[in-house]
């Protein structure tokens, strides 16, 4: 039997106890707002404070239910988000194919170009293309919010969505233009089908990243009734520090469904993986 000395115990403890002990505090962390919301959406009367509550209601959650504005708000959010996901998922698929496809001669400083607007910061301009908005009295219109929101996120969805389509052997459209089908006709039934992990995976992330963003609804919109969730969620934030908890752990509850039922739709495509086993001999 070894003996347990002192540079020993110590490795152990660095080795075991301190990562365990980092991971706990970090669950810790995620975990106490997520029942704090939980909490507060059941209690009658729920304060900041984390606490059991001694009784249950619905109210909370009725009440944000029944509210047609809320209703209205959630609905524009989906209408960002979803809209957002397609028109994302469809160009940038588009766009991918060409650069994982063709041997083109600025392909590379393009890709560079590409990786740099992925870490421009929406914030850098906002301001010119609010006076864009301006200029072509798009302002107030959920439907060119959603078309900007699109072009914001397709820098990063084309390096996503071209890395993806890397991993599709050509061989598999090059058997099929030889039966005879376009190279419309591959990209549907040949390519789309094998990369359905990284379009569900382009798609998610792009409609949570919607889903969540407040500051471009926030300077684009300006009717009360065409906000998303999103910006909507600060109407329980009175004056005078007054706060809703009630309501707002209810609102953030619900707000949390379509991103969580989206995830769990394409869980099985994302899980799944590239399925290529023998799709290439022969």
């Amino acid at each position: 039997m070894r003996k347990w000395t002192f540079a020993r115990w110590k490795q152990h403890f660095l080795n075991r106890v301190v990562p365990y002990a980092v991971l706990c505090l970090v669950g810790v962390m995620f975990v106490v707002p997520l029942l704090w919301v939980i909490f507060a959406a059941l209690d009658p009367h729920p304060r900041l404070t984390l606490k059991i509550p001694g009784s249950i209601t619905l109210g909370h959650i009725s009440s944000i239910i029944s509210d047609s504005s809320i209703r209205q708000s959630f609905a524009n959010g989906l209408f960002l988000s979803l809209g957002q996901s397609v028109v994302v998922v469809i160009v940038s698929g588009l766009a991918a194919y060409p650069l994982s496809r063709y041997s083109l001669r600025y392909k590379k400083p393009f890709m560079y170009t590409i990786l740099f607007a992925t870490a421009l910061p929406i914030t850098a301009v906002m301001v010119p293309v609010y006076q864009l908005f301006l200029l072509l009295n798009f302002q107030d219109s959920l439907v060119w919010t959603m078309f900007f929101l699109a072009a914001s996120s397709l820098p990063y969805a084309i390096w996503m969505m071209k890395n993806f389509m890397d991993s599709v052997p050509v061989e598999l459209e090059e058997a099929a233009w030889c039966d005879g089908a376009s190279v419309w006709r591959g990209l549907r039934s040949v390519i789309a089908p094998l990369m359905l992990p990284g379009i569900f995976t382009v798609g998610i992330f792009t409609f949570a990243t919607s889903w969540g963003n407040f500051f471009v609804p926030y300077i684009l919109i300006q009717s009360p009734e065409k906000l998303p969730a999103s910006v909507t969620i600060y109407q329980f934030f009175g004056q005078y520090g007054m706060v809703e908890y009630g309501k707002l752990a209810a609102f953030s509850l619900l707000y949390t469904i379509p991103a969580v039922a989206l995830y769990i739709i394409g869980q099985r495509f994302m899980s799944g993986g590239f399925y290529l086993g023998g799709a290439t001999k022969g």
